[in-house]
């Protein structure tokens, strides 16, 4: 049975090569090793592909972290949303979230980096980039940005271009220095509410739930499916009663636990459907439905039209 492509670091390298015409020992950072991580960056001028306007999408989840800055107008496309920019934008991809990025003019410039998590969270204290809320599931964090701004983020890149060519012996480190401030321009340009601190017990759980609820996907495989299914199925794996988790949500995002499982199932339904060739009943089996009519159902009442419209 088909399943979803990933691309690996090392599939990232044999494109990167191909386009900038170089072997690989002459783009691949000097003084990397394995206990490291692994960090690199490039200039999108140098490597952007041509690609037509077209409403096929590749369903594509990438095994590195990549921030870029774009400079010219363009797109990118997620599952259920487009985001058109049409100056400067800011760009922060994860492995879980799959999205397809279009040039719509040739005059394209700026700067990305790519790198691993064990790179990132190395000697800090947080334990996984999705501590982070620029990383965090939910959002789709690309950012339309000013020419002041973009030129402030274009000096941190030249830095970064600067340091991962020079012999410094630790310029790995001062390298995390740099990208924890692109990230930082990131959170200040999400709404307030993505970032909040709070450590109370209810916050907890509402953290808890919502991480829980994402270990569920991405579906990778027709053979996959969801395990925890409903609100009590959450509230049992986190050990509290499902009125505390109701209502603990419900003042949170103001949607019960019930609504915060459907609006994740839908999502996932519109990744599958759009850029996956499984037929309905595959995609309604992996997504938890026991009969491809409820799945129709749930799907009509949540989005105003049957999968097949959807795929059409």
């Amino acid at each position: 049975m088909e399943k979803i492509a990933h691309t690996s670091l090392e599939e990232f390298y044999r494109e990167m090569t191909a386009k900038l015409g170089k072997d690989l020992e002459s783009i691949f950072p000097k003084g990397l090793h394995k206990d490291i991580g692994h960090f690199n960056v490039f200039d999108i001028a140098q490597t952007i592909e041509r690609v037509k306007t077209t409403s096929e999408m590749p369903y594509n989840r990438r095994k590195y972290y990549k921030i870029s800055l774009i400079r010219g107008r363009n797109r990118a496309e997620y599952a259920d949303k487009i985001v058109s920019i049409k100056q400067n934008a800011l760009l922060f991809a994860t492995p879980k979230v799959p999205y397809h990025w279009i040039p719509e003019d040739p005059e394209q410039s700026g700067s990305f980096c790519v790198f691993t998590e064990d790179f990132f969270i190395k000697d800090r204290t947080y334990s996984s980039l999705e501590d982070l809320p620029i990383f965090q599931p939910g959002g789709v964090p690309i950012f339309e940005i000013d020419d002041e701004l973009a030129d402030e983020i274009e000096v941190l890149f030249k830095k970064i271009k600067k340091e991962i060519d020079s012999d410094y012996v630790f310029k790995y480190d001062l390298i995390r220095n740099y990208v924890l401030e692109l990230i930082h321009y990131g959170q200040k340009l999400q709404p307030a509410t993505k970032i909040s601190t709070s450590n109370d017990a209810a916050m907890r759980v509402v953290s808890l739930f919502i991480e829980l609820l994402e270990r569920q996907f991405p579906i990778e495989s027709p053979d996959q499916r969801l395990q925890l299914k409903t609100a009590k199925d959450y509230a049992d794996r986190l050990s509290v009663h499902v009125n505390y988790l109701n209502k603990k949500l419900k003042e949170s995002t103001g949607k019960t636990t019930t609504e915060c499982i459907a609006d994740r199932i839908i999502q996932e339904a519109k990744i599958l459907l759009r850029q996956t060739q499984w037929n309905v009943s595959e995609i309604s089996y992996t997504l938890g439905f026991e009969e491809i009519a409820h799945f129709s159902n749930f799907f009509k009442r949540k989005t105003g039209c049957t999968p097949l419209e959807f795929r059409s």
